[in-house]
């Protein structure tokens, strides 16, 4: 678990954020509320259809449990350059902005996959064993803990 940088708990203090680890089976959603969660919480699963279906589901749960934030993983080669993933991410990231007129912060995600499956190994959460439907709700808590430990946001 990262520590939250203080410039980003005073920056994001009162906001509910929600974090998305883009997929095209499935999308794993994290959220977290700052100053009131002790820290990002396993949101759920979109199972992919396109991305208009998945905009309208993140949107019902913007309305349902008012997002002020959205954090996207942006998928990039370990190198940091950009995949064709990458650029469809970029794509999603800016669809999702008209939408819901919410700001989306792009967020590295680079090995958060490997980093969910570690976790889970190491976790009697989850009987120390991956659990393939509950990964991508896991990567995206990483990808919403290192956007918060991160001060450059």
């Amino acid at each position: 678990m990262k520590t939250i940088a203080p410039y980003n708990s005073e920056k994001f203090a009162g906001k509910h954020l929600l974090s998305i680890d883009y997929g095209t089976k499935v999308m794993g959603l994290a959220s977290f509320n700052v100053g009131r969660d002790p820290y990002p919480l396993c949101f759920g699963r979109i199972i992919y259809k396109n991305d208009e279906e998945s905009i309208k589901e993140i949107q019902a749960h913007i309305e349902e449990n008012a997002f002020d934030i959205l954090i996207l993983g942006l998928p990039l080669y370990t190198d940091g350059t950009d995949s064709e993933m990458t650029k469809r991410v970029r794509s999603f990231g800016e669809a999702l902005k008209l939408k819901t007129a919410l700001p989306v912060y792009l967020q590295d995600e680079t090995l958060s996959s490997f980093e969910a499956e570690d976790r889970m190994k190491n976790s009697p959460a989850y009987n120390f064993k991956v659990d393939m439907k509950k990964i991508d709700e896991v990567a995206a808590s990483i990808i919403l803990e290192d956007f918060l430990a991160t001060a450059q946001n």
